[in-house]
């Protein structure tokens, strides 16, 4: 895997347990995502927890489907942080779109 997909690890959500549930998934492969932004929802024997990712990037993998159980620590998800933006007029920042007056060159 390329140096610049980072892999997100289901985190230690507290109180000692060792594994969670992935209930939902909020973004799926190709989506944009940013630091802090919910990526999923799993829950343990005591809660349900949305995780949010610590890292902007494009996801490049979801490792697991809705209703699996997942050890903590086990990579749940892959996040290209390289700037992987996609492709398309909306990735263009609205400064490099440029409108030029039309002008009438008759002669």
């Amino acid at each position: 895997m390329s140096t610049s997909v980072r892999e997100f690890k289901m985190p230690d959500v507290g109180e000692g347990l060792t594994e969670a549930e992935i209930l939902k998934w909020y973004v799926q492969p190709g989506d944009t995502v940013t630091d802090g932004q919910v990526v999923c929802e799993v829950e343990t024997a005591k809660a349900a927890v949305e995780l949010p990712i610590p890292y902007d990037g494009v996801v490049r993998a979801l490792h697991f489907p809705e209703g699996t159980t997942v050890d903590v620590g086990t990579s749940i998800i892959a996040v290209d942080v390289a700037g992987g933006a996609p492709a398309g007029p909306e990735a263009a920042p609205a400064a490099e779109c440029k409108r030029y007056p039309t002008t009438d060159v008759t002669n």
